[in-house]
This record gives structure tokens, C-alpha cells and sequence, in this order.
């Protein structure tokens, strides 16, 4: 259900890729120049996945077109008017300045590239910073330098609202952006996040409560949850092995105390697990006794089979589904419907005799 902020469109970091991949394919099957292309703002709170989302939108672009899509990623907030605009330096004849093309512009002219040039943080930026930023978004130049034809340009930034440094934005100038305003959103995260390994402690927390996703700061707060303190989180499970009331300093300072102690509490409850190997193996006849330890039993057992799915075995898939069977059918029903969305299990689960069984026996539960 789309909300509306500020009158734009509040769509998931998924949605805003799905829909710039569709026009910058289009725009490059029919010949049409991106500099005719309004520019793309991203609006929203820091961590929501902007800046991800454009690696996303460059990676999808590439599969859909063959082309190399590269992208430049320039924080404004680090930036001075001199590494956009350039250093002046005297021609020849001592009466005139040129300006030294700045690093920004070295792209690769090719015609089998498209450049991405992502212009981040730019409601945080240095207003001297903006305007120069501005000039890109709208002339696609600063100066005399202009961007190459194969370059597209995406800005983003932080809300007045969001409790981080930003700039009003003049109405003259919103009136020749494309705005979305980005929001979190639990079912696109987790998709890309088993895509991504991410820990599937962190996941099942996350499933079992979304609001811990992303929250809205107080004015105080330093640390908070967000999709990007999370992926951070994973980092320090994974560098340091531990489990995570071993390392609750390091987490606490990631997401702040209150999300780390609620995390670490669901993590102690989900050591009870059975053995996801052992159920691939077929070996396991425990099932959990509380709807706690289910929900991330599910969670867990779905991460593991998808992120398993290029290589995972007739064999193997029957086994879990012969596991899954016994499920309470609310579980059961959430576990074979996020199976059956992913495309490459799809040719073995028709084939599988213990998914089949439990269709015969739950039609009404679907």
C-alpha cells in the first residue's frame, strides 16, 4: 500500500530499482539520451539503502542490457567546490583560467558502458557543494565540464525530518527532480539478505519482529537499528565467531542496548533449534515446542534451503519437505509458499512426493 510523504511516492529501495531499471532499459533499447531523463532523487532516513539500491539498480541493469554499468559513488558531504568544479590553472596567454577536469569525470566513454554517477548525501552537503551538485543533476555539467553521454545521474539524501543534517531544497529546483521517498521494508531486505548471507540469526529476529529493522531514532540516540547497523552486526558475527552476548559491547554500539539485549535473548532461544544440517540429512525427528522457537525454526530452514538452491539435491529437498510436513499448517504454508517464489526450486518441488502429499492433504489451508 503506497503511503504518501511531501506528496511523492514512498516506495521500497526494490521498488524504486524496479522502476528506474524499466526506464534506463527502455531509454537504452530506443536510442533516447539520458540527459533527457529527469534525475532521480532518493529521499530518506540514513540506512534505509539508497546507496545499495543503486548497486542493485547497476547490477540488474547489466543483466538486462550486457553492458558494463559502472558506478561512481561521490559522498557530497566530503566533497569541497574545488573537487567538483575543478582547480583553476592559467592557460597560455596568462590572461584567461582553464579548470582541471576533477576525478569525478573520468569515466569510460564506451558505448558498451553505462556510467553511474551518484551523487550521495547532497541535502547534508556544503551549500557552495549543492549548487555545484545541483548544476550536474540538472546540466549534467559543472562549468565547462560536462558528463559524458553514457552517464546517468542519481542524488540522494536525508529528509529535514530524519534527524541528520539536510538543507531545504528550493521549489524551483524539486520541480525538475524525480523524487521517491524511501522506506524500509522488511520482505525486500530479508530477500536480498538471504542473497547476501546474512546471519540467519539476524534474519529470524527481524522476521519474528520487523519493526527492529529499521526504528526512528530519539534526538539522543547515537546508535539505533537500521538496515545498514544490521549488515554491521552480521560483519562482527562473522569476523569474531562469537556468540552475541559474548561481543554485546560491540553490538550495543551498533544498534544501541535495547535492540542488542532483545537480539541476544532471541539468539539464546534460537541455539534450541534442530540441526538444519541434520534435517537435509534426513535425521532429524525433533520438532520444536513453542511457537517462538517455530517461527524461527521456519525462518532459519527457509534462509538455508534458498541459499542452498543452485546445489541442493533432489534428495535433500525431499527430506526437508518430508520435515516440513509436519508443521503446524499456518507454518507449514508460510514455509512451502516462500519456497515455491523461488524460481530455481520451482522444476524440483514439482517433483518432490512430500510437498505433493501435503498439497493433496491441505488444499483448504491454501
Amino acid at each position: 500500500m503506497e503511503t504518501i510523504s511531501n506528496n511523492i511516492p514512498e516506495v521500497t529501495v526494490k521498488d524504486a530499482v524496479s522502476q528506474l531499471k524499466t526506464l534506463y532499459v527502455k531509454a537504452i533499447e530506443l536510442g533516447v539520451d539520458f540527459k533527457a531523463l529527469p534525475t532521480p532523487f532518493l529521499w530518506g532516513p540514513a540506512g534505509v539503502g539508497k546507496s545499495q539500491g543503486v548497486f542493485q539498480l547497476a547490477e540488474s541493469m547489466e543483466e538486462e542490457t550486457s553492458k558494463s554499468v559502472v558506478v561512481t559513488d561521490v559522498r557530497l558531504l566530503l566533497f569541497s567546490p574545488v573537487d567538483l568544479r575543478g582547480i583553476p590553472v592559467a592557460d597560455e596567454s596568462r590572461q584567461f583560467s582553464n579548470w582541471l577536469l576533477p576525478s569525478v569525470f573520468k569515466m569510460n566513454e564506451d558505448k558498451n558502458t553505462v556510467n553511474i554517477l551518484f551523487l550521495d548525501e547532497l541535502s547534508a552537503a556544503p551549500q557552495s557543494v549543492q549548487a555545484a551538485a545541483y548544476q550536474i543533476c540538472l546540466d549534467r555539467k559543472v562549468g565547462e565540464h560536462k558528463l559524458p553521454e553514457n552517464c546517468i545521474v542519481i542524488a540522494a539524501g536525508n529528509r529535514t525530518t530524519d534527524m541528520s543534517l539536510s538543507y531545504k531544497m528550493p521549489k524551483a529546483l524539486c520541480n525538475r527532480l524525480m523524487h521517491f521517498c524511501i522506506r524500509s521494508d522488511f520482505g525486500a531486505w530479508k530477500e536480498w539478505a538471504i542473497k547476501n548471507n546474512i546471519d540467519g540469526r539476524i534474519i529470524s529476529y527481524l522476521a519474528f519482529d520487523n519493526s527492529r529493522l529499521c526504528t526512528a531514532p530519539n534526538s539522543s540516540d547515537l546508535a539505533y537499528p537500521t538496515p545498514r547497523s544490521w549488515s554491521f552486526v552480521n560483519t562482527l558475527l562473522k569476523t569474531t565467531a562469537a556468540k552475541p552476548h559474548e561481543i554485546h559491547h560491540l553490538i550495543a554500539a551498533t544498534i544501541g542496548v535495547d535492540a542488542a539485549v532483545e537480539f541476544e535473548s532471541w539468539c539464546k532461544m534460537f541455539y534450541k533449534l534442530p540441526s538444519i544440517d541434520d534435517i537435509f540429512k534426513g535425521q532429524c525427528l525433533n520438532y520444536p515446542k513453542s511457537y517462538d522457537v517455530y517461527y524461527a525454526l521456519v525462518v532459519s530452514l527457509t534462509s538455508a534451503v534458498i541459499s542452498r538452491r543452485e546445489g541442493i539435491t533432489a534428495q535433500e529437498l525431499e527430506n526437508v519437505c518430508t520435515y516440513a510436513e509436519r508443521f503446524p499448517a499456518d507454518f507449514a504454508v508460510t514455509f512451502f509458499r516462500e519456497l515455491n517464489a523461488v524460481e530455481e526450486l520451482k522444476p524440483k518441488l514439482m517433483k518432490c512426493e512430500a510437498l505433493n502429499r501435503w498439497l493433496i492433504k491441505n488444499k483448504k489451508s491454501l
